[in-house]
């Protein structure tokens, strides 16, 4: 019998009556927040605190990469794309280290507000085809990318932050933005194979905690897009790679996910090729709707969740400030 989680988004920055009532069903295993939700960093742990006095194993998400990609931004450091790690250190080793600092400052800014978990980092390869992912990717090369990113996670994990790889099998190919569009990668799986998915080969060598899938279509490879294909969640990386995390699907509301038909069909269609944890955002109708699938299902709510709740770290004060003037350096760069 399947496990499986549902992510919920709110409406503003303080929860609703209908969100306090939604955050006790036992499907909702956590919550992500946006930009909307996010006025500051005070208001963001007290809606934190908020969520967690309704039920304390919450698992609180949010996207804080860097660049176009970082939902709260006052009240914390305003993070570079991570791109511009490769642009400004040439040298590879002071290129990790600086990576290294970048990700612990991103986690531990938002564990100190007791946020779980940053979806991040990207393990795409910019090819500069795909402008959804252009520099928030580490390098312009599969190698690049591998070695940045390795040292990214080390950093987040330093501050009791778990590491979701996205978007695998590799979305920087695909020349459209799967928020409103469809997205086809042609390439054979042994090209695939050798380039874009070595950096998430390595990441699950190291015990990557958790991946999300691209709604890409990689038809030499799979009828299905990789996020609704057993070809790609249960044969490539359960079984071929041996990843034993959590798999997130990429939002079940972007235009890419339609194919796969109602919200309800969606959610099945994840969940039956491997998928345990959803996530349904800026539709609330389609949350509901996939609500009552599972209720109406034999599934069972996803206790592995809890394992991505945010582990015990020690604030390092002199770490901080040293890591938030790399990041306004990098941030030059990237400007």
């Amino acid at each position: 019998m399947s496990e499986v989680t549902l992510f919920l988004d709110l409406e503003g920055t303080v929860l609703t009556a209908e969100e306090k009532d939604l955050l006790k069903h036992p499907f909702i295993g956590g919550v992500i927040l946006f930009a909307r939700n996010t006025e500051n960093a005070e208001q963001v742990a007290t809606l934190v605190a908020s969520m967690r006095s309704i039920r304390e194993e919450l698992v609180i998400s949010i996207d804080q990469e860097g660049g176009r990609v970082q939902r709260l931004k006052k009240g914390v450091t305003v993070l570079p794309p991570v791109k511009a790690i490769s642009k400004k250190f040439s040298v590879a080793s002071e290129g990790v280290i600086a990576a290294k600092e970048l990700g612990y400052l991103m986690a531990a800014e938002l564990r100190q507000l007791d946020v779980d978990l940053s979806f991040a980092p990207v393990l795409d390869v910019d090819y500069g085809r795909n402008t959804v992912i252009g520099n928030r990717a580490f390098g312009e090369d599969y190698e690049t990318v591998t070695e940045i990113s390795a040292a990214y996670i080390d950093g987040m994990r330093s501050a009791g932050m778990s590491a979701t790889g996205k978007h695998f099998p590799g979305h920087g190919w695909a020349d459209a933005d799967t928020h409103h569009a469809d997205a086809v990668d042609g390439r054979s799986f042994e090209e695939l194979w050798k380039t874009d998915m070595v950096p998430f080969r390595q990441a699950v060598d190291n015990k990557l905690e958790a991946m999300m899938f691209a709604h890409v279509l990689y038809p030499e490879c799979d009828s299905s897009p990789a996020g609704f294909s057993n070809f790609w969640l249960g044969e490539t990386l359960r079984k071929k790679i041996g990843f034993g995390g959590i798999i997130f699907s990429d939002d079940l509301s972007m235009k890419a996910a339609h194919s796969a038909g109602s919200y309800a069909e969606r959610a099945g269609k994840a969940i039956a090729s491997g998928c345990q944890a959803l996530l349904c955002c800026n539709e609330r109708r389609g949350t509901l709707d996939i609500l009552k699938y599972l209720e109406a299902s034999d599934f069972k709510p996803l206790q592995e969740i809890s394992s991505l709740r945010g582990k015990q770290w020690n604030r390092d004060g002199e770490r901080l400030d040293a890591a938030r003037v790399l990041a306004n350096d990098l941030l030059d760069v990237a400007l």
